[in-house]
């Protein structure tokens, strides 16, 4: 990198930033990896960027190296946050630091014009993350696309597709609002410490709209229902929905002998809407 700052590991031991296990903190130090995340995000094409759980800066200094207009990064760990100082000076204004939780974040105020995600997120808040950003009340969503680092089995439950092992509740809502591929796999030799497991990165685009008309409210019901019991007929796991569940799957033109996992996701909003 041109910014003249420190390697990250004699940055972690400047600061003593010891990955906390609490926090899901495994920090990339590869700059190889982080340059190719922050390509994979667009950061040669500016705007401004938003990052979560940036740690040490390793993924925020290779998007403001890679040509990001503006970084916006929100750590929680305030440890962090001298080292993050050290690269908003080097970088002239252009990373803005927000010392808090990004589970309290609201993004529609903080990113009016919008922005994109590119984060190693913290594994033990990823998920809970990404299904909040695909349950905005607003749609399309602050967000202009998702470039997200998780663990691999996570990255394959949200691309999945019908029919497979991975395929459940998240696949669902991921594929109903937005399409989602995986880019390419991260090694646990990359972090430090070491995770016990392969990590992936994840490319998501917001749908203008939905893929199929439905309420999320009913389908968020119906997918907990049917995932719930995902061994079991959908007549028997959508009982609690309804009464006449099975007339209402007849209704969607579902058949009521088929398992959640072979179902499409216009199905499921054909059930959702049946439901509703």
């Amino acid at each position: 990198m041109s910014d003249n700052l420190p390697p990250l590991r004699d940055v972690i031991a400047e600061f003593g930033l010891a990955a906390k296990k609490s926090l899901g903190q495994n920090f990339l130090l590869d700059l190889n990896l982080t340059a190719k995340i922050a390509r994979a995000a667009g950061a040669a094409e500016g705007g401004v960027f938003y990052e979560v759980g940036p740690g040490p800066g390793g993924l925020t200094r290779a998007l403001l190296a890679e040509g990001a207009g503006t970084v916006v990064a929100v750590e929680r760990d305030e440890r962090c946050l001298p080292a993050l100082a050290q690269i908003a000076e080097a970088y002239d204004g252009r990373l803005n630091v927000i010392s808090g939780d990004a589970m309290a974040m609201n993004e529609a105020v903080q990113f009016p014009e919008g922005a994109r995600i590119a984060a190693n997120l913290p594994y033990n808040v990823g998920t809970a993350l990404l299904v909040r950003w695909l349950t905005s009340e607003r749609w399309p969503p602050f967000w202009k696309s998702c470039t997200l680092m998780f663990q691999k089995e996570v990255a394959q439950r949200i691309t999945a597709a019908p029919g497979s092992e991975h395929y459940g509740r998240l696949a669902v809502l991921a594929g109903w609002r937005a399409t989602a591929k995986i880019l390419f796999d991260v090694p646990r030799q990359a972090f430090v410490p070491p995770p016990k497991i392969t990590s992936a990165v994840v490319r998501l685009e917001p749908r203008v709209e939905p893929l199929a008309p439905c309420a999320l409210a009913d389908l968020e019901r119906v997918t907990a229902a049917a995932f719930g019991q995902r061994r079991k007929m959908l007549r028997q796991s959508l009982k609690s929905l309804a009464p006449d569940a099975e007339a209402r799957n007849e209704a969607a033109a579902v058949t009521p002998t088929q398992r959640p996992e072979e179902l499409s996701i216009q199905q499921f909003a054909a059930l959702a809407r049946a439901f509703s």
